[in-house]
């Protein structure tokens, strides 16, 4: 994260206290959100007086609000390109994990005992903990995938997969992506029993162009596929058992097929994006792995059998990595 300053940054440090900040930035919009705030805004269409949120929000009376075309798009929870799922995840489950920062970096594991009273060693158990839990974390990735999903899918040309598993695809969102951009192909999201009941009683859709199967890809058998989307899976776990996954992966593999990793990639000496950073910080509190270069991914892809290893950096939160078998 580091950065050269200008003298007058050195003379004052605007930019260390917008730093020092920035969490109090993050709570007022969780608040805002939690609350309401920016769906009574858009329904409304124009400034609300105080007294008026407050009557309708059951809140204390403070300000006049008034929302701007950015909050409309991506803050109120109407919205096509909602990140509110996103952004309750944030101030209900990761804010409290990020409060035992501390800890985590001494201890070098996760924070899910300290923080919610759940071994450690079980990340996903923490992560599901409860049915509620598992629809916020659902939110969440149908948010992820609100911003970066298209550019995902279409970072490299996949119409040659015919068959397409999307390996802990959640709520199903990257798979419709995929269905959208590859319409000759078969998609299929492939995830825990748990997950996939909770993710077709509450995000199905009409004419839904994408199939739900259960499963366990550690414990149970992979069905067979062309291609294999592992989207923010791999930076869960620690070397040892991706390597396993991936040899897996590669054993069910068509001849000619592949693999799609997405993933957050650091640069090769570690010094950012600061997103990638931030979020490795993040893996360190929740789960058992990191974020890492592409290199890295790499590596183990190389490890498992996998060659002619392709990446895409896309600018944005998330970027891919392509091999085939």
């Amino acid at each position: 994260m580091a950065e050269q300053l200008s003298q007058s940054e050195l003379d004052y440090p605007f930019k260390l206290l917008e730093y020092f900040n920035g969490f109090r930035v993050s709570k007022v919009i969780f608040t805002a959100c939690e609350l309401g705030v920016f769906d009574l805004l858009l329904q409304s269409q124009k400034p609300l007086s105080a007294e008026h949120v407050a009557g309708k929000l059951d809140t204390s009376v403070d300000a006049f609000y008034s929302s701007s075309d950015v909050a409309n798009l991506y803050l109120a929870k109407g919205s096509d390109k909602s990140l509110h799922d996103m952004i309750i995840y944030q101030s209900q489950t990761i804010y409290p994990l990020w409060n035992n920062m501390v800890d985590a970096v001494r201890e070098g594991k996760n924070q899910n005992e300290k923080t919610f009273g759940l071994p450690a060693q079980d990340i996903f158990q923490a992560i599901y903990r409860s049915e509620e839990e598992m629809l916020k974390f659902m939110g969440l990735m149908n948010s992820s995938w609100v911003l970066d999903g298209h550019d995902i899918v279409t970072a490299f040309n996949l119409s040659c997969f015919k068959t397409m598993i999307d390996l802990g695809g959640c709520s199903g969102a990257l798979a419709r992506e995929l269905a959208k951009a590859y319409p000759s192909s078969s998609v299929i999201v492939f995830d825990l029993p748990q997950v996939v009941e909770t993710a077709q009683k509450h995000f199905s859709e009409q004419d839904d162009v994408i199939v739900f199967q259960s499963g366990d890809f550690f414990n149970g058998e992979i069905p067979s596929a062309d291609l294999y989307i592992l989207a923010r899976i791999i930076h869960d776990w620690n070397e040892e058992k991706c390597l396993k996954l991936l040899k897996k992966i590669y054993d069910s593999c068509q001849p000619g097929g592949g693999v799609l990793l997405v993933e957050a990639m650091l640069f090769e000496n570690r010094r950012g994006p600061v997103m990638a950073q931030i979020f490795s910080l993040n893996m360190l509190v929740q789960t058992e792995g990191r974020e890492h270069p592409p290199s890295q991914y790499s590596s183990m892809l190389s490890q498992s059998g996998f060659h002619n290893i392709q990446v895409c950096r896309t600018g944005k939160s998330y970027d891919a990595i392509l091999a085939i078998k």
